[in-house]
């Protein structure tokens, strides 16, 4: 309590920092645990991490394979990986493919703000399933929508909100359905979608406000060519230099995967985002967003349920 009551005083980095390093404390026998079985099957589960993520990336990608049972991992080093994480990682993923940040050509895309995962996507899934996973995830239950998905090679994505449950909708019906005022300032995500009534209609664009936090890339779909055009509308609404903005590759992934055919909206009280709140007994995946990661314990909790259920599953085979 008391601990608690002084961290309240201090500048938030230092708050944050000492919010990572308990987490990082309570999720270390994560390294206790069998190590993921790779599959060259058609699916790739892709991370972009570096080394203040490892121990939570592992909780993540360990919880989501334990109930997929399939596919390899990739990893994109954010350029902060040491030997020691990549011989770990190597260890618990099956000697994952590592994609230095800096062999990503960008192109006429930003630099920076997740954009390098979302190319890396784009370019690869050529004849692959591509799964983007946030390290601050837990998978806490089966995931029959995402095998689904992956099955029949349609794409998903995690919502926002209920809000969003309003499906993938031409762009001005988004507009004007999520912001009946008109374009608003502030957030990058809240100036692009608030205008998307402005943007070309001839072509038929859909949107879902999705989280690019958890998503599903069909195999053999677009690549770069409809995330420039996308690009270009959103340079002439809110200037070329806001598209570089932390926040536009997730607006970028939204609009990406509501042009696919048939993509899987995940239902928000199954897959969400966590605000600080209980969620319900039927909740499957759980993204700790930043704001509220370490609230109430919660994000270490499910992580060590998680830890728990792969160390029972090994005793029991090893029994």
């Amino acid at each position: 309590m008391m601990l608690s009551m002084l961290k309240r005083h201090l500048p938030y980095r230092w708050q944050r920092r000492i919010d990572t390093s308990r987490h990082d404390r309570a999720v270390r026998a994560i390294l206790d645990t069998p190590p993921i079985r790779p599959a060259q099957d058609g699916l790739v589960l892709f991370s972009m991490i570096g080394t203040a993520v490892l121990l939570p990336y592992l909780v993540a990608v360990k919880s989501l394979w334990r109930q997929l049972r399939r596919g390899r991992i990739v990893v994109l080093d954010d350029g902060t990986l040491t030997p020691t994480d990549k011989a770990i990682l190597a260890r618990h993923c099956g000697d994952p493919e590592i994609i230095d940040i800096a062999s990503v050509q960008t192109g006429e895309f930003p630099q920076g703000g997740t954009w390098e995962r979302l190319l890396t996507i784009l370019d690869r899934r050529g004849g692959e399933y591509w799964v983007q996973l946030d390290s601050d995830t837990v998978t806490v239950g089966p995931v029959p929508e995402v095998e689904q998905a992956i099955q029949t090679n349609r794409s998903f994505t995690l919502l926002g909100g209920t809000d969003a449950e309003i499906g993938a909708v031409p762009l001005a019906d988004l507009a004007s359905q999520l912001y009946p005022d008109g374009p608003q300032e502030g957030h990058i995500q809240q100036r692009v979608e608030s205008r998307m009534g402005e943007m070309r209609r001839d072509l038929g664009w859909r949107y879902i406000r999705g989280c690019s936090g958890f998503t599903g890339f069909a195999a053999g779909n677009a690549g770069r060519s409809l995330a420039r055009a996308f690009l270009a509308e959103m340079e002439r609404l809110v200037g070329p230099e806001d598209t570089s903005i932390w926040g536009t590759e997730q607006i970028t992934s939204n609009f990406l995967i509501a042009n696919e055919v048939a993509p899987v909206l995940l239902r928000a009280d199954r897959y969400l985002n966590y605000w600080g709140k209980p969620w319900n007994e039927q909740a499957a995946f759980v993204h700790f967003v930043g704001t509220h990661r370490y609230d109430n314990d919660a994000y270490a909790g499910e992580s060590r349920k998680a830890i728990a259920a792969l160390q029972a599953e090994a005793a029991t085979i090893a029994a």
